[in-house]
Parts: C-alpha cells; structure tokens; sequence
C-alpha cells in the first residue's frame, strides 16, 4: 500500500500575511515574519508602514519565494484582505469606508490602482479608482 502524501497550496498570501500580522499582535508579539512572500504583499505592507501601522520592514531572500520580517508596534486593531477584489472609484469609498471600517477617519482601505497600490486617502486625492485589496485599522 503507498501512502497518500496531500500538499496544501496557499491560494491567497495577502490574506495569510495579514492574518498573521493579526495573530501576532493579539499575542503582543513585537515582530513577526511573514512566509511566503509576494510583490503584492510588499506593496500592502509598505503602504502600512507609511501610515504608521507597523514599524521597519525587511525583506529575507531565502532561496525559494522569501519572508517578509515586521516590527509591530501595537496599532493595528484589525486587518485583513477584501474578498472578492470589489472595484471602486474615487466617488464611491465613503461607501466602502462605512462597509469595512469602524468610523469616519479611522483606518484605511488599500486599493490597487493604474498608479501602485495606495491607500484610499491618496486615491482621493489624486482623484483614481482602482480595486479594493485589505483594511487596516
């Protein structure tokens, strides 16, 4: 008889980082490192580290996809990724804000648009659309 070996696929990292990010600062942990790692992954965390969400960010090449290794800094109450990547334009976030997030001018939407990822703040301001990637807050 052979045996039957089952290999997990991870489907959506973004949603695996953030989760992690998640599980470690309920557990007041003061970094983390996140496996594996992705551009899109990078771009959401760099974008959170702009607006204060956690502190430095490294990139660790480890032969195969990479690891991203955080400094938490104890501010983020709750993240995550938005499934399905609902499309938005830059009239429409208050919708989106009211949806995912707790209060006006509390936490932020990160959103892909033809110019990077952002948060909505700057989609506002630059007056672009794009599509919906996580909230933090």
């Amino acid at each position: 008889m052979s045996e039957v070996q089952t290999v997990l696929t991870m489907m959506d990292t973004l949603a695996n980082g953030l989760t992690t990010i998640m599980n470690n600062e309920l557990r007041n942990r003061r970094e983390c490192v996140i496996s594996p790692a992705s551009k899109l992954l990078g771009r959401v965390l760099r974008v959170m580290q702009l607006n204060g969400y956690i502190g430095e960010l490294e990139f660790v090449d480890d032969g195969r996809s990479g690891k991203f290794k955080i400094q938490l800094l104890g501010r983020v109450n709750k993240c995550g990724a938005i499934k399905p990547r609902f499309p938005a334009n830059s009239k429409g976030f208050e919708g989106w804000e009211k949806r995912f997030l707790p209060s006006k001018d509390i936490g932020l939407l990160v959103i892909s648009t033809s110019q990077g990822v952002l948060s909505h703040k700057e989609a506002k301001k630059k007056n672009i659309g794009g599509r919906l990637l996580a909230f933090i807050y």
